[in-house]
């Protein structure tokens, strides 16, 4: 069977490509892929090429095939994994398979397997590692954003405090704590906003900082301080850009005690220095955002270290239970993660987009893998309507859910979209 896929041969060297994938051997499984969401780790290895830690030194000349937040529909499955899994199931996958001692991942290191792909061979390893997940939704986009959302999981289980006088670490947030989410109004802090106030173990406040008006408006529109309040949340959202002393602003907010848990989703010293000032005793900094610098660092504060027992995590990634809790909280209806996607786009969108990521302005940027179609933000559908009845349908659907994602739009654009 041929695919098209887009294949990574060096830095900066992305290819759409037509190739014939090998036999299905009985270890392995055939499938198609429906929907991918590009992520910033997607652009880093295209930047690092054979320098990135999960990509192999040989793209050069056994290229591999990018992205790894995708869900699809299995279409044959070899014998080994006949009791377990079958054609015509939905699925979704774990990219991180850690506990195979491995930094192998679907989307950086594999000839076969990834997300931007029409059709693709998953490897044995991948189920040995618990790692294919059956998906049960109706649209795919869901289980496309369930790897970024187990990554916000990850992070949040990944947090810890320890009581006085013990050396008892107890994992996760602070429940009833002091939470901040500082630059929190991208993407995958829009993910961590919609979590902290639907997952069960719940902040009492939670800060929300950029330095974004527009963004940081759009935020509350998506989670109105009003609906936190019926969750038993005090939810605050601060342009640190327009206050003089943003630390001492923010401290103020919790009358002075500082925040349990802080979590810095975006790699700029200032805002990891300004995480570690605002932390409270026993606080917990969450260094979510990955730099693209190796050599990335800022100040920490070591008095307090000693004296407050402050300390700090990273997270990259999140494991399977992690992408299993994101799926459960989405078919319950608690979080919805099509809040994160701004964009939309084809097969043929992956190239540009992945390239240039940091500089589209905007959230999630949706691929469709096998139509053909210009990555467009879901604000300009109207615009592109006025020339083209395929958007002016698709604006129709959009615009009427408040510009959200959603699965009557997913089925609009898979039934009406040029194929590629």
């Amino acid at each position: 069977m041929k695919t098209k896929a887009v294949r990574i041969y060096g830095k900066k060297d992305l290819r759409l490509e037509e190739f014939e994938l090998p036999g299905v051997k009985d270890d392995e499984i055939l499938a198609r892929v429906v929907s991918d969401s590009i992520c910033m780790s997607s652009h880093k290895a295209a930047l690092q090429g054979a320098e990135h830690k999960r990509v192999p030194d040989d793209i050069h000349v056994n290229p591999t095939i990018i992205g790894h937040e995708f869900a699809g529909v299995i279409l044959e499955v070899g014998k080994k994994w006949q009791h377990k899994f079958s054609a015509g199931q939905k699925f979704s996958i774990q990219p991180a398979m850690n506990q195979m001692g491995t930094l192998e991942a679907p989307g950086y290191s594999f000839r076969y397997i990834g997300g931007d792909a029409t059709h693709i061979i998953i490897p044995d390893i991948i189920m040995e590692a618990d790692s294919l997940l059956p998906y049960e939704g109706e649209a795919f986009y869901p289980a496309s954003l369930s790897e970024p959302m187990s990554c916000i999981v990850g992070a949040f289980h990944a947090s810890y405090h320890v009581p006085p006088g013990t050396y008892n670490h107890i994992m996760g947030i602070k429940e009833g704590g002091n939470m901040a989410i500082l630059a929190g109004v991208g993407p995958m802090g829009l993910g961590a906003i919609d979590y902290a106030i639907h997952q069960p173990r719940k902040p009492g406040l939670i800060v929300v900082t950029d330095i974004d008006n527009n963004r940081l408006a759009r935020a509350a529109c998506l989670f109105p301080p009003e609906t936190a309040l019926k969750e038993g949340i005090r939810l605050v959202y601060v342009n640190t850009g327009k206050t003089d002393n943003p630390v001492e602003h923010l401290r103020n907010i919790t009358c002075g005690s500082g925040f349990d848990d802080v979590f810095v989703f975006a790699p700029v010293k200032q805002v990891v220095e300004q995480g570690d000032a605002i932390l409270g005793f026993d606080g917990c900094l969450n260094f979510f955002a990955g730099p693209t610098n190796p050599q990335f660092g800022a100040e920490f504060n070591f008095y307090n270290v000693h004296y407050a027992f402050t300390h700090i995590v990273g997270t990259s990634g999140g494991n399977t239970d992690d992408m299993r809790e994101s799926l459960k909280l989405m078919s319950e209806g608690k979080i919805n993660p099509a809040v994160m996607i701004t964009h939309v786009g084809g097969l043929d969108a992956v190239v540009e987009t992945t390239l240039n990521l940091p500089q589209i302005p905007g959230g999630k940027k949706l691929i469709y893998t096998n139509i053909s179609m210009p990555l467009i933000s879901l604000y300009k559908l109207g615009d592109a309507g006025k020339t083209d009845p395929f958007y002016s349908g698709l604006h129709e659907i959009v615009s009427g859910n408040d510009y959200i994602w959603n699965l009557e739009a997913e089925k609009y654009l898979l039934a009406n979209a040029r194929p590629i």
